[in-house]
């Protein structure tokens, strides 16, 4: 029988790793109904870094209005400008690329921009006048003088004028949809049932500048909930809801927590990479001697029910230092120096096998559920995997609105290669992980989760793939879209 997991990684982390594995109970449909209004539930990260938060309104006749409100800090409290952005879209078929999403066309009729200080206008001018085509070149004299409120226009298809591309404006995210829904329980201990909660994933922002503009994503970002259905509380949901172009939204004060890695950390769904790779994660941090441990779970299917391989990763890293390209984020090198692979279905046993000989474990000896250590061959090139491998990393730790501890890892590049060097280093985060137990107090030999004994009916003791993993330092090069 497999090896448990410690008692002290009990009770929270195997709910969580068995609430995952269940798929959360959660509904897909297809295509997705998206008429309504949707809104970030916080401040949200993108590449750069970019800090915005977004309330998008879906009307039956498929036309749409969508605000972004930019800011100058990570609390998303000193607004910058806002985008206001109408156009239609069209839901087209199933995604052949990421499963489980709806593609999609869209339309764009207006941009409009309103600035909310004379830096960000006079930033922004800079811009445009700088790197636009002839159209553009104009679009606003440098020494204009702020003017609150006043709505100025930068795409127009009447027009046809599109002063968008400086501020690498685009709207491919509408090209991939996916809504869920599930439901929350309700937290008074008086109250019995649960509430409904919806939320709608649309398409990942590449993680490089002048890619973005052309991207067609196949991955997600942080999702939006519905207005009407989202989890409680949300304090944020509120205040962006009713906000518009001209009042932007300013999210309450939120405490800077100091970064303590320390302890076990494990995913709060099943998520998505560019490219396509559905994927769980669990690692425990022992910060008495900076060591980690991994484990990262990939699947082939958007719930995280169908596995495919396993990793397990070990390794050091360095004392964090304060980001000072993203503020609020802390700066780390991870080193990885030991793995071990674990196919779980007969597709990736057939690509281990027939890897190059001595790349990847011993030659021709994968079987399905099999764990091998990748050590001695240093990695797995048909997994893109090198050992030792040192990645520059960007994290940040929050409390969500259940004072519950969040880790953010930095977004992988979406090209697919690994932040191997400083200036690779992310500039936005991936989905949180929860902290599901405190600081182990010792190292702990290595432990295999790779499966949780089950009762089947019967009585017997079923064994079952455990969806839990860590891809801290794995760059997948077999599959990639441009």
């Amino acid at each position: 029988a497999a090896a448990e997991p410690p008692l002290r990684w009990e009770p929270r982390c195997r709910q969580q790793l068995r609430h995952l594995q269940d798929g959360a109970r959660i509904a897909a449909r297809l295509p997705p109904r998206l008429e309504g209004r949707w809104v970030s539930t916080g401040c949200e990260v993108r590449p750069g870094p970019e800090f915005l938060t977004r309330s998008y309104l879906f009307y039956a006749n498929r036309l749409f209005k969508a605000y972004q409100f930019y800011y100058w800090d990570p609390s998303c409290r000193d607004p910058s400008y806002s985008l206001v952005i109408k156009g239609k879209l069209r839901l087209r078929q199933a995604s052949w690329i990421t499963r489980g999403a709806t593609e999609a066309d869209y339309h764009l009729h207006k941009v409009g921009i309103v600035f909310h200080s004379q830096k960000a206008m006079r930033e922004v001018a800079a811009w445009i006048n700088q790197t636009s085509g002839e159209g553009c070149s104009g679009f606003l004299p440098l020494g204009r003088t702020w003017a609150p409120g006043a709505l100025y226009e930068l795409l127009s298809a009447k027009t046809e004028r599109d002063c968008t591309a400086a501020l690498g404006f685009a709207m491919h995210e509408l090209s991939l949809v996916r809504v869920e829904k599930h439901y929350q329980p309700l937290l008074q201990p008086q109250q019995s049932g649960s509430r409904l909660v919806e939320e709608l994933y649309l398409g990942d922002i590449h993680t490089e500048w002048v890619e973005r503009l052309h991207y067609r994503p196949t991955g997600y970002q942080r999702p939006m909930q519905s207005a009407v259905h989202h989890v409680h509380p949300c304090p944020a949901c509120g205040i962006i809801y009713r906000a518009d172009e001209h009042h932007p939204p300013i999210l309450p004060v939120r405490a800077q927590l100091p970064m303590q890695l320390s302890g076990s950390w494990v995913s709060t769904h099943c998520e998505v990479r560019p490219a396509v790779l559905f994927l769980t994660r669990y690692f425990i941090f022992h910060g008495n001697n900076h060591t980690w441990e991994g484990y990262y779970y990939h699947y082939s299917d958007p719930l995280c029910k169908q596995p495919t391989f396993t990793i397990y990763a070990s390794g050091h890293y360095t004392q964090g230092i304060p980001s000072s390209k993203v503020r609020g984020g802390t700066e780390l090198a991870f080193k990885v120096t030991q793995a071990r692979v674990t196919p779980m279905d007969q597709v990736t046993v057939m690509m281990l096998n027939s890897s190059e000989p001595g790349s990847c474990g011993l030659t021709s000896s994968w079987s399905t559920g099999v764990e091998q250590d990748i050590t001695p061959t240093k990695g797995c090139l048909a997994l893109g995997i090198k050992l030792p491998h040192t990645e520059y990393e960007l994290f940040k730790t929050e409390q969500d609105t259940k004072d519950r501890s969040l880790l953010y890892i930095g977004e992988r590049p979406t090209d697919g290669s690994s932040p191997d060097s400083p200036d690779k280093r992310p500039t936005s985060y991936q989905a949180p992980l929860i902290q599901c137990a405190g600081a182990p107090e010792e190292f702990s030999n290595y432990v295999s989760l790779k499966y949780l004994g089950r009762k089947e009916a019967n009585g017997n003791e079923a064994l079952k793939p455990l969806p839990v993993a860590f891809l801290l330092f794995i760059a997948l090069l077999f599959l990639r879209w441009d």
